[in-house]
């Protein structure tokens, strides 16, 4: 890994909204709406964060119809790394859950890693 996409990487990793949006997207791709009813802040700001995720590699975003759906690269080892974080992080583990059960994986079934 190049040092600059090791910083994009790590720019994107220190936020906590993003590592909420990371552990939202574990388990189901979302909408820009769909997510932005989670948080509480402006569009442009979650767009913001969107955008730095997408920026290091860690999300992808594809246009369908007029909505943007937006998914983790789930082979980008950070994400891997990150997903074993989230399953014992009591602030993300239950984020996790909410999108296990909108995939409709239940976690520690066959659906959960």
């Amino acid at each position: 890994m190049r040092p600059v996409q090791a910083a994009k990487i790590f720019a994107a990793m220190a936020s906590e909204p993003r590592l909420k949006i990371l552990a939202y997207l574990s388990k189901s791709t979302m909408t820009a709406g769909e997510i932005a009813e989670r948080f509480d802040m402006a569009k442009p700001s979650l767009s913001k964060h969107l955008s730095i995720l997408e920026n290091a590699g860690l999300i992808s975003s594809v246009k369908k119809g007029k909505y943007i759906h937006y998914s983790i690269v789930e082979e980008h080892i950070v994400n891997t790394l990150d997903g074993y974080l989230q399953s014992v992080c009591s602030v993300r583990g239950p984020l996790r859950q909410e999108s296990a059960a909108k995939a409709g994986t239940e976690p520690g079934g066959a659906g959960e890693d």
